[in-house]
C-alpha cells in the first residue's frame, strides 16, 4: 500500500514537473518571439568596458529590455555559447528587436555611430576647430601645434594643409581626434596615390604633392563642379608656359589673419610664399582640403586654349584666351563697366 502511494506520488510529481517545464518552455518561446521594447525612437543602453556577463545582464534589465525574464536572456546567451563575447559600447536597440537580435547586436558590437564631415575647401585650422567642438570626440591633441600633430600622426616635417580627405566619417563614442585625423589622412594618401597613377601624360607636375597643391587651388577657386576641369586646364596651361597663376585664393591664404574679406591692390603686390601674382609656379603647400573632383581635375584637366579666368560674381567664371579679352571681362564683371 505504501509502495503504491509512493509510486503514485512520484508519478504525480513527474507529471507536475512536466507541466511546469512545458509552461516554462512555452513562456520562453513566447519571450523569444516578442520584442524587447516597442519605443519608436529606439532605446539606448551603455555597456561599460570590462563588464562581466552578469553586469551586462543587469544593465539590460535596468534599461527595461529584459522585463522580468533576465534569466531567460542568460540561458539564451549561454546556450548559444555567446555569454563571453558581448562587447562594451553605446547601443541603440531599435524598436521591435527580439531577444535574439539584441544578443547579436551586442556580440557584433553594432554600437551607435556618430558622423563627422570634413568639408571640401576647409583649411586645417577649420578642421581642428570643428573636431575640438564635436561633443562625441575625445580631444587628445588640443594645445599641440601643427608640427606636433603631424608627428603624432606619423608624418613628421609634413605641413598639414590639404592632407585630410573631405568625407563623412562614422565613429563610436570614445573615438579620439587622433583617430579621426589618422583615418582622413590615410584616405587622402590612398586616393592621391591612386589618382596619380591615372593622371594625364605630360602634366607640369613632378609629384603627387604638387597635384595636391594644385587641387587645393582649384577647390578654392571655384565651387562649381562643372567648372573644375576647365579651371584646372587654365592653371595647367599657365604652368606649362611659365606664366604666374595669379589666383586670389592663394593670396588670401598667404595673408592669414590679416584677410578681412577684401583683397586690395596692395595685397596683390605684397610678396608672400603664397602670392601667385608675385611668384611663379605653385605655392609651397596646399591652401585647403581638396575633394575628389578637384583632385581628378588637377590630374586630368580639360583641354582648350583659355589662359585667363575671372569671376562673374555668381560662382561661375568667364574664360578668356587672350589678355585683351580678359581685360574686357574684368571691366564687365569686376568693375561693372559694359
Amino acid at each position: 500500500m505504501i509502495r503504491r502511494l509512493l509510486l503514485s506520488l512520484f508519478v504525480g510529481l513527474l507529471v507536475l514537473v512536466g507541466i511546469v517545464a512545458g509552461a516554462v518552455y512555452l513562456d520562453y518561446q513566447q519571450w523569444l518571439a516578442n520584442p524587447v521594447h516597442e519605443d519608436e525612437q529606439g532605446r539606448e543602453v551603455d555597456i561599460a568596458s570590462g563588464s562581466s556577463f552578469r553586469a551586462v545582464r543587469d544593465t539590460l534589465e535596468s534599461a527595461e529590455l529584459l522585463g522580468n525574464r533576465s534569466w531567460y536572456f542568460e540561458f539564451l546567451a549561454r546556450e548559444r555559447e555567446l555569454a563571453g563575447r558581448l562587447r562594451a559600447g553605446e547601443y541603440r536597440v531599435p524598436a521591435g528587436a527580439t531577444p535574439e537580435e539584441l544578443l547579436q547586436q551586442l556580440v557584433r558590437g553594432r554600437v551607435i555611430q556618430y558622423g563627422f564631415t570634413i568639408i571640401e575647401g576647409w583649411t586645417f585650422n577649420q578642421l581642428r576647430a570643428a573636431i575640438e567642438a564635436n561633443p562625441h570626440v575625445i580631444n587628445t591633441l588640443q594645445g599641440l601645434d601643427d608640427a606636433e600633430i603631424m608627428e603624432r600622426l606619423g608624418v613628421p616635417d609634413q605641413h598639414p594643409e590639404g592632407w585630410f580627405y573631405p568625407d563623412t566619417y562614422h565613429f563610436p563614442r570614445g573615438t579620439t581626434d587622433h583617430d579621426l585625423l589618422a583615418r582622413a589622412l590615410a584616405t587622402m594618401q590612398r586616393r592621391l596615390d591612386a589618382l596619380w597613377e591615372e593622371r594625364e601624360d605630360d602634366l607640369p607636375l613632378e609629384t603627387p604633392y604638387e597635384a595636391l597643391i594644385l587641387a587645393s587651388i582649384i577647390e578654392r577657386e571655384t565651387g562649381q563642379a562643372a567648372e573644375r576641369d576647365e579651371v584646372a586646364g587654365v592653371f595647367v596651361r599657365r604652368l606649362r608656359r611659365g606664366m604666374r597663376l595669379q589666383t586670389d585664393p592663394t593670396v588670401i591664404y598667404g595673408m592669414g589673419d590679416a584677410y578681412d574679406g577684401r583683397i586690395r591692390r596692395r595685397d596683390l603686390q605684397t610678396d608672400t610664399p603664397y602670392n601667385t601674382y608675385t611668384r611663379h609656379g605653385l605655392p609651397p603647400t596646399p591652401i585647403a582640403m581638396p575633394g575628389e573632383a578637384s583632385l581628378r581635375a588637377a590630374l586630368n584637366p580639360a583641354s582648350g586654349t583659355s589662359l585667363f579666368l575671372v569671376s562673374r560674381g555668381d560662382g561661375t567664371h568667364y574664360f578668356s584666351d587672350t589678355y585683351d579679352e580678359h581685360r574686357r571681362a574684368i571691366r564687365r564683371y569686376i568693375l561693372g563697366q559694359d
